[in-house]
């Protein structure tokens, strides 16, 4: 047997023994040894393969594997550009966390920088993003070596000793020949004894003190992605943002409401306190209450991670939670009687929009059925869900947040999918769509997703509308630079794709158009040009609402 063949077999063994589950595999030449060791390991059950054509698709669709799993995922791509192809995944997944595992095969370190066909060099290729970096060479080792290198690299993505978990990367170097010689009979040196992996890790736990907290403080608690647990502390108002743990048990209006706090709209809501979990991202009052003087800060890092959420510099401590309960117990009451009102005048501003963006994304939450997944692409959608949706502690809510742009949503979904036991649902705008619409695209004999993808389809970038340039001084510029219209048709699209496809103006039919079997596509035609006066109209609605309550709250 030729060396590239057995140290291919020996690797993916080792991969299924760790606890690898699902490999993504792109198909090319030098990777050809690791592909049929692959497609015999899908064949025997050792694992599930994902076969894809699209490097940068292929790494969203492991990303979204893992990040609905919590199991390392690898990657297997061929040389050359293929490699750099995987790099926007390789961030989202340093970022967010996630544990990711690229098999990258190489020409032999002799060919590189000789002028060799589809060579570069790998080593460095991804920057500081990687949590290892390694090679996984079949020269001059042995079986045994190449088996303590998989492990080695499964621990280091799922950070089991760095309380870091994230994106690795084995350079596989493999010299010809890459197929088995004739009458192969696919044997290859066993490994450890039932089904272990060579070498036994054991995971380390880092437990910090808990905070120092003034219990008679106004407290409030703001959780972002990466936060630990699924209970809010008693006692204490939640904000989070939807792809956090805590999204189930939070205020709903709470984005808003500390806004109107900050602005001098319902000062009674100001708190004192504020502790951090996770990584919160998206709303500008949470940076605002970050940053302001009155408040004193706190922060819980995210769930394994060595690093804690500070981006304004305000943090006085580092810890965990304290036991409860903590917190000004009148403030909690004051908060609870501001959202009941809040949410009230909500829902009319929402209920006056027929199709608008917002009410979607209420009416998607509602509609998605219990112990359903729903994936939020970034941008509006994140946004509207968190501004605009009821939280419900039954769904299962999953967003890049990593570095949050649009790249690979869509493969990103399926594989979240392929990994859910229930229905999915995926909330998408239409250039995150058509950025990734590639993730659409699966052969006839690869895994299929129970998916509906939602797409508040506006022609063009609706989230700038909200933002500086989106004010009426840029209107001449805006539209080409900004607005980026593109008039796609979505139908011939997914007709392209063989994607189901259906598009609704009128809401009442959503629910019906969820959990059916197999891909589908669901357009919602919505409005960009009222969206900016309509969230300003929606926002001096809360206020007032927010500001009477206030006054009724303090007498």
């Amino acid at each position: 047997m030729n060396p590239s063949t057995l140290l291919a077999r020996v690797a993916v063994d080792e991969l299924a023994r760790c606890g690898v589950r699902d490999v993504v595999l792109c198909p090319g030449s030098r990777n050809a040894p690791l592909s049929l060791a692959l497609d015999t390991a899908d064949t025997e059950g050792g694992l599930r393969l994902h076969v894809r054509i699209d490097e940068r698709g292929a790494g969203f669709l492991a990303l979204g594997l893992a990040l609905r799993s919590g199991l390392p995922v690898a990657v297997v791509c061929t040389s050359g550009t293929a490699v750099a192809n995987l790099h926007p995944a390789v961030l989202e997944a340093a970022h967010a966390g996630v544990p990711l595992l690229l098999l990258t095969a190489d020409r032999p370190a002799d060919l590189v920088g000789t002028g060799a066909s589809q060579t570069v060099a790998q080593r460095g290729i991804f920057g500081g993003a990687l949590r290892l970096e390694g090679v996984l060479s079949a020269e001059g080792t042995r079986p045994e070596a190449w088996r303590a290198t998989v492990v080695r690299a499964v621990a280091a993505a799922r950070g089991t000793l760095s309380n870091d978990p994230g994106p690795v990367q084995l350079d596989v170097p493999l010299r010809e020949p890459l197929l088995p010689p004739p009458g192969d009979d696919g044997a290859f040196p066993p490994g450890r004894p039932a089904g272990r992996p060579w070498s036994e890790v054991h995971t380390a736990r880092v437990t910090l003190p808990p905070l120092r907290l003034d219990p008679s403080l106004p407290t409030l608690v703001v959780a972002g992605d990466g936060a630990e647990g699924r209970d809010a502390p008693a006692d204490v108002p939640v904000v989070a943002e939807p792809s956090s743990t805590l999204w189930g048990s939070a205020v709903r209006t709470g984005p808003w409401l500390l806004g109107a706090a900050l602005s001098g709209a319902a000062p009674e809501l100001l708190p004192r306190q504020l502790v951090v979990l996770g990584r919160p991202t998206l709303h500008r009052a949470v940076q605002r209450a970050l940053a302001d003087e009155r408040i004193r800060v706190f922060a819980v890092p995210p769930a394994a991670r060595p690093w804690w959420n500070d981006t304004q510099g305000s943090v006085v401590q580092v810890g965990s939670l304290p036991p409860s309960p903590w917190g000004d117990k009148a403030f909690a009451a004051r908060w609870r009687q501001a959202d009941a009102a809040v949410q009230r005048a909500l829902d009319d501003g929402l209920d006056a929009d027929p199709v608008g963006a917002m009410r979607l994304a209420r009416e998607l939450v509602r509609a998605v059925p219990t112990g359903g997944l729903l994936v939020v692409g970034p941008s509006s959608p994140i946004r509207d869900v968190a501004l605009a949706a009821a939280p419900r502690p039954d769904l299962t809510v999953l967003s890049n947040r990593g570095v949050a742009g649009i790249d690979g949503v869509v493969s990103t979904a399926v594989g979240a999918a392929l990994a859910h036991d229930a229905p999915a649902v995926a909330l998408l705008g239409d250039v995150t769509l058509l950025h990734d619409a590639g993730g659409l695209l699966a052969g006839p004999r690869e895994p299929r997703p129970d998916l509906t993808i939602v797409v508040a389809n506006d022609d063009g970038g609706s989230v700038f509308t909200l933002l500086e340039q989106g004010a009426p001084e840029h209107a001449r510029s805006f539209e080409r630079v900004f607005g980026t219209p593109h008039g796609t048709d979505l139908a011939a699209l997914c007709a392209a794709y063989r994607v189901g496809h259906r598009r609704l103006t009128d809401l009442a039919q959503l629910p019906g158009a969820l959990g059916r079997p197999g891909l589908h596509v669901v357009e919602v035609p919505v409005d960009r040009a009222a969206r900016r006066t309509g969230h300003t109209a929606l926002r001096a609605r809360i206020e007032e609402a927010a500001r009477v309550a206030g006054q009724v709250g303090v007498r």
